[in-house]
């Protein structure tokens, strides 16, 4: 059986609120960007902060050798970016989020304001 190599220089990651698009020229250059990635020696991952990422972009991304960690508290580390950062990187995200949620919605509420004011 040939070994496995993985990428010895680290991860790369796409950070993404969610997925809602099935734009394929989004799609082809996030597969042109993981290919990069392969090629400096990276492991290429996509770190989805919501659950919403079509099944079919998913299955893509597997694909072409792409990771996705979804936006889900379930899981493992492998499959749930909250599950990776606790037990991989030894932070709480779950926990950070729900502590600053008022700040988060403040900040939202003042932004948006701001956009939709008519000055």
């Amino acid at each position: 059986m040939d070994e496995v190599t993985y990428p010895h220089n680290g991860i790369v990651f796409e950070v993404r609120q969610g997925y809602k698009s099935k734009d394929s020229k989004r799609q082809n250059a996030d597969i042109d960007s993981t290919t990069v990635a392969w090629a400096n020696d990276y492991l290429p991952v996509f770190a989805i902060f919501s659950s919403q990422i079509d099944p079919d972009i998913v299955l893509r991304y597997k694909n072409n050798r792409c990771g996705i960690l979804m936006g889900t508290i379930n899981g493992n580390n492998q499959t749930s970016l909250y599950a990776f950062c606790e037990e991989i990187l030894g932070y709480d995200l779950a926990d950070f989020f729900k502590r600053q949620s008022t700040v988060i919605k403040n900040e939202i509420h003042d932004v948006l304001e701001t956009l939709l004011s008519a000055e």
